[in-house]
């Protein structure tokens, strides 16, 4: 590609289905190119896609995402943290394997991706080198006694306060934002 063709990339976690598909599509609709990651994501027929299968959990895979951005399309512009793993449960019942399930994703996954990302989004030129955007859950600020979610509220809690400091670190703005809101996982996991 040249220079003046190279199109902005994003990269969206949690592709395979609901708001990460659509983020891709969305994306996809404004002209960037996308890499997209889920654990069982499958090859897609768009050119402007590249799929790449792998656990966030994984330390790798967060690496990996970006090496593949940067090797197939020159760069990396957007990221956007949307796997996550929601367990709802009595926080008593939690096991330690839930524990690492959970912040795996939710917070090792997005550890290790963001950290990457940043690095490649610094190499951009010009003045605005990139945004990271981090979905999150509304019960972290609005907790509901129907919906028990200690573990949730734990890691997006964290996942909130990450995203005003690097918001604070990188773009010298207050203003950061988390995009929290009611999520439905088929399967109570969305990596």
């Amino acid at each position: 590609m040249t220079e003046t063709a190279e199109p902005k990339v994003a990269i969206v976690t949690g592709a395979s289905q609901g708001i990460g598909a659509g983020a891709v599509q969305a994306y996809r609709k404004l002209g960037y190119a996308v890499v997209a990651n889920s654990r069982h994501i499958t090859s897609s027929g768009d050119p402007g896609v590249l799929t790449v299968p792998g656990d966030i959990a994984d330390p790798e895979t967060g690496a990996r995402l970006v090496d593949r951005a940067v090797e197939h399309f020159g760069r990396v512009d957007t990221l956007v943290n949307n796997a996550g793993v929601f367990v709802a449960k009595p926080f008593t019942d939690y096991t330690d394997a839930d524990f690492d399930m959970i912040t795996g994703v939710n917070l090792r996954g997005l550890f290790s991706t963001t950290r990457h990302a940043i690095a490649a989004m610094l190499r951009n030129s010009g003045t605005r080198r990139g945004h990271v955007v981090n979905i999150s859950t509304s019960l972290v600020d609005h907790a509901n006694t129907a919906v028990p979610s200690a573990l949730a509220s734990l890691t997006k809690g964290g996942l909130n306060a990450v995203t005003r400091s690097l918001a604070i670190e990188y773009a010298g703005s207050r203003r950061a934002r988390e995009h929290s809101g009611a999520r439905h996982h088929p399967h109570s996991d969305a990596r």
